[in-house]
């Protein structure tokens, strides 16, 4: 029987109580994951560099640069924005685990926590991820919207909207990423192509014409200060 697809796979985990790193390490490396660690923020983003982890554990508290920062560099940068991020924090710390939700971490587990529950977040985290890269999708339905790609066709309601080519590419790639925050740079990319030399400001110009034009969007596409957008989780039956 071929392994999981979520084994073999390399976890970076940022962690300054020693304890827990080792402790985290051992379990994820008894289900085969590879490791790789850091117990300071700035050497958390150079590892992130060095070794192109395929998710990042995080804690919160980390001497240096703090979790906050390192989720908020690791989001702005075009190369790492979409790298799924798990981050640890203490009971205390719930407005600051709000905070890191928002700045585009995947999820989170409060201290203290089981590393067999820790361990199989992080397998449910890379299923799930991966099981949206894999599927390909045809049809994205958010409430009463409804997007074709194959047909290159919005409905909200039952009736046609028309979107530029550039309005659909971005309403494409927020549904493919509900929930996390995409930063302009990687919209830009993504959209308009890495060779476009336009301004970050294109995009807000477009988030601007889709809530215009999709007025369901108007407060499910959120703006992160600084940093981008997210397309919220629709709570708003299909």
């Amino acid at each position: 029987m071929p392994p999981p697809a979520t084994t073999h796979k390399k976890i970076l985990i940022v962690e300054d109580e020693k304890d827990i790193l080792q402790l985290v390490k051992l379990y994820l490396e008894k289900e085969g994951f590879r490791t790789v660690s850091a117990m300071t923020g700035t050497e958390g983003l150079r590892q992130v560099k060095a070794e192109h982890p395929d998710l990042i554990i995080l804690d919160l508290m980390l001497p240096e640069l703090d979790g906050l920062e390192v989720c908020k560099r690791i989001r702005l940068n075009q190369e790492t924005a979409l790298l799924p991020i798990l981050m640890l924090t203490a009971k205390a710390e719930e407005s600051d685990t709000v905070i890191g939700l928002e700045l585009g971490a995947d999820d989170y587990v409060t201290k203290p926590f089981s590393p067999k529950a820790l361990v199989a977040r992080v397998k449910a985290l890379l299923r799930r991820l991966e099981r949206n890269a894999n599927i390909p999708q045809t049809q994205y339905h958010y409430g009463p919207l409804t997007v074709d790609l194959s047909r290159h066709e919005v409905r909200l309601d039952g009736q046609e909207v028309a979107l530029t080519a550039k309005e659909f590419g971005l309403l494409e790639h927020l549904l493919r990423n509900i929930g996390r925050v995409l930063t302009r740079d990687v919209l830009l990319s993504a959209v308009w192509g890495y060779d476009y030399y336009g301004t970050t400001r294109t995009v807000d110009v477009h988030v601007r014409r889709l809530k215009q034009k999709l007025p369901l969007l108007d407060d499910a596409i959120i703006s992160i200060k600084s940093l981008g957008y997210k397309l919220r989780e629709s709570d708003v039956p299909a």
